[in-house]
């Protein structure tokens, strides 16, 4: 699957997952979004599911700050936007809280539940604390790559004690 990154360079160069994407080859940073792209949107009204996999030509994670988010996503994007389901960060900054995903994170989550398992677990690999991610994540995503409707959510979330947020 191609993975592209927008990079808004908000964050400390060092610590963005985005950029060291690049540089290892595994996401292309790109200028402009195409209409068949998936663009990672954590306001979407529609979250992630594998049947999307059909419409897309491309992953695209939008590289902010999460200080920053509503400003950066309040920009006009073409694309199939979708929000991904609830997960744990796994990342040191937001360890543990339910959807403060790195762009690394939320575009290996999104190819896991598209069923691209092992290019998920390549982008993780990059990262020290990939595998935390991981393995706090590693039963929904197994979950979330098997869903057919949105409906399917909250009955996972409630067996594992989460609540959708």
């Amino acid at each position: 699957m191609n993975l592209q990154v927008l990079m808004f360079y908000q964050d400390d160069p060092k610590k963005c997952t985005a950029a060291k994407m690049v540089k290892f080859g595994i996401a292309k940073n790109i200028k402009k979004i195409g209409n068949r792209g998936l663009v990672l949107d954590p306001f979407s009204e529609k979250t992630l599911l594998p049947s999307d996999k059909s419409l897309i030509n491309a992953i695209i994670g939008i590289d902010c700050s999460w200080n920053l988010v509503d400003q950066a996503f309040s920009k006009k994007f073409n694309g199939i936007k979708r929000k991904l389901p609830p997960l744990l960060a796994g990342n040191p900054i937001n360890y543990a809280k339910l959807n403060k995903l790195t762009t690394a994170e939320a575009l290996s989550a999104s190819l896991f539940i598209l069923g691209f398992r092992n290019e998920a677990l390549t982008i993780l690999d990059k990262f020290k604390w990939g595998h935390t991610f991981y393995e706090l994540n590693q039963n929904l995503l197994e979950d979330y790559s098997k869903l057919e409707s949105e409906d399917q959510i909250d009955v996972i979330l409630q067996e594992y004690g989460l609540s959708n947020q």
